[in-house]
């Protein structure tokens, strides 16, 4: 399993309002999309969500987004070594997804760019 980089997510009440900041912080602009009625804004190694506070309250327990070359072989070794895969692969905006509860009970999703 290859680990190509991280992502950290970031929960804000006002999108509009803190995309500027991150876009200035990060030097980049946002690429934006909407997933279960929850807005989102990436922008360089920040990913911002905005939405329904019952939404943000479970993306909240996502410590991070960790990019890999291949979600199938991730969800394998994962489950080698005794994470829980709480959902997917699934497609995503940005690719295929799980979110995985490592042994330590900390939650991450991990997605790769494939289609």
């Amino acid at each position: 399993m290859e680990i190509l980089g991280a992502t950290l997510r970031v929960c804000v009440d006002d999108l509009e309002t803190a995309i500027p900041f991150y876009e200035r912080l990060a030097g980049g602009r946002a690429q934006r999309f909407e997933r279960g009625g929850v807005q989102v804004a990436a922008i360089g190694c920040f990913l911002l969500m905005s939405g329904p506070p019952a939404e943000l309250e479970l993306l909240r327990k996502v410590a991070a987004t960790i990019a890999v070359k291949d979600v199938d072989e991730t969800h394998r070794v994962l489950t080698e070594l005794g994470a829980h895969i709480i959902a997917g692969p699934i497609a995503s905006p940005a690719g295929r997804n799980l979110i995985a509860l490592h042994p330590d009970g900390s939650v991450y999703e991990y997605v790769d760019r494939r289609p």
